[in-house]
């Protein structure tokens, strides 16, 4: 049985500066880090011009964003080179890289033939729908007025 590897805590980990496995999972990392960056950047303008958008304090109005803007990219950082999400985000880019995409032509033809399938349903559906307004309307369980809609 193979020995598992011993990482520190989480808070351990959150306060060391090193890279965990440099070299792998460099772009899946790199993505996550940016979505993860442009979500707390958008917290904090909405943050600056919202909540804290009414002081006349600069170092409230710009201070408290800042300071936490740096303690979302340190901690980001963090995550991303976390053992256990940094393993997770290096398998998601081996197996992405193992994925066969469509190529055009493919792409289109199942586009069409999706647009096709949807149509087809439709008139089925359109159809069934005719037939369940004729027989409800003949046994007199639906009455249709001349607007077009129930009567009461």
């Amino acid at each position: 049985m193979a020995k598992r590897e011993q990482h520190a805590g989480f808070w351990a980990n959150m306060s060391e500066p090193a890279l965990y496995k440099r070299n792998q999972g460099r772009l899946t990392r790199q993505l996550s880090a940016v979505g993860a960056a442009l979500i707390v950047f958008l917290g904090l303008w909405t943050l600056s011009n919202g909540p804290l958008g009414g002081s006349d304090n600069v170092w409230i109005r710009v201070g408290i964003p800042t300071a936490l803007g740096a303690a979302g990219a340190w901690a980001i950082y963090r995550v991303v080179n976390y053992p256990k999400f940094a393993d997770f985000l290096i398998s998601v880019e081996a197996e992405m890289d193992k994925v066969t995409w469509a190529t055009r032509q493919d792409l289109y033809r199942s586009t069409i033939v999706v647009i096709v399938v949807m149509f087809f349903l439709g008139a089925i559906l359109f159809t069934y729908d005719l037939i369940w307004s004729w027989f409800f309307q003949l046994i007199g369980f639906l009455q249709i007025g001349p607007g077009g809609g129930p009567t009461g």
